[in-house]
């Protein structure tokens, strides 16, 4: 087993990671935000993986190893904060919701993580009222233990697309359907039909984050149709796929407030635009 790298403070700073590049797993002494300016970030630990677009951003409590892998190019933000002062008074990784004022909170702050002048101390002010106002969000794939379980995610991991009902899966991993089904609830804190919408989330953002257009995604990760992706996409995230399509890209930002779209700028978003209005 390799040795996990220790350091003993969680530096603010800003780091660029090309697509698939990762960093190992590792722990710090201090708690840390961790956020993706552009691109989408995938942290891990032993309990499961948490992915966060734009508008989410990651509680890392102090001591917790973990690793990050970055989908797109990803502009990964972090900021640290003393052990001693637990603003959220979280001792689990855990998934925040980021406002547009947040996240623009998060950019200035790391931008220039040497300065301590009175103006960056007000700023941090501000940036940790607004964290402690953040609700949570549950974006994570919960890791399973019990082998029979652990067999079915990784048949779904693998082809995310699948239709087979938890039953023939079941027998696929030579298992009993009810077992199985408490297995999910005991040990993920879910039902597998929630636990493999949360799978097919994950891998839409990991294919968009690759540039795949809007309708393939929707066909590799297993929705009956585009427009019911991007139902269950924009409901998760709170905006479209063709938006967040052009933010991990660095083209701009997807945070918006719910209902509002900004003028549709490629021929996905269009098509996100037009099937919300039709459905709403």
């Amino acid at each position: 087993m390799p040795e996990i790298r220790h350091t003993p403070e969680a530096p603010t700073r800003t780091q660029a990671l090309a697509p698939g590049e990762s960093i190992e797993a590792h722990r710090h002494d201090d708690h840390q935000i961790v956020y993706a300016g552009s691109g989408v970030l995938a942290v891990t630990t032993e309990a499961g993986t948490w992915f966060a677009p734009g508008t989410r951003a990651l509680w890392v409590p102090a001591g917790c190893v973990h690793a990050h892998r970055a989908h797109g190019h990803l502009d990964l933000r972090l900021l640290g904060l003393p052990a001693d002062t637990n603003p959220l008074g979280l001792d689990a990784p855990t998934v925040l919701a980021v406002s547009p004022l947040l996240r623009e909170l998060i950019l200035a702050y790391t931008r220039d993580p040497h300065d301590d002048g009175p103006e960056r101390l007000r700023l941090r002010a501000v940036l940790l009222d607004q964290l402690r106002a953040s609700p949570q969000q549950p974006v994570q794939l919960p890791a399973p233990t019990d082998p029979r379980l652990a067999a079915v995610c990784d048949l779904l991991h693998e082809s995310p697309a699948d239709p087979r009902t938890l039953a023939a899966l079941a027998t696929a991993a030579g298992a009993g359907e009810r077992t199985l089904s408490r297995l999910f609830r005991r040990e993920l804190g879910m039902t597998f039909p929630q636990w493999r919408t949360q799978l097919r989330l994950y891998h839409a953002l990991r294919l968009l984050a690759d540039d795949v257009p809007v309708t393939t995604v929707a066909h590799r990760c297993g929705w009956s149709s585009t427009s019911a992706f991007i139902d269950v996409f924009r409901r998760a995230f709170g905006y479209t796929p063709g938006i967040h399509h052009r933010r991990v890209s660095g083209s701009g930002s997807p945070v918006r407030h719910r209902g509002e779209f900004t003028t549709p700028r490629s021929e996905d978003e269009i098509h996100d635009v037009r099937v919300h209005r039709h459905r709403t």
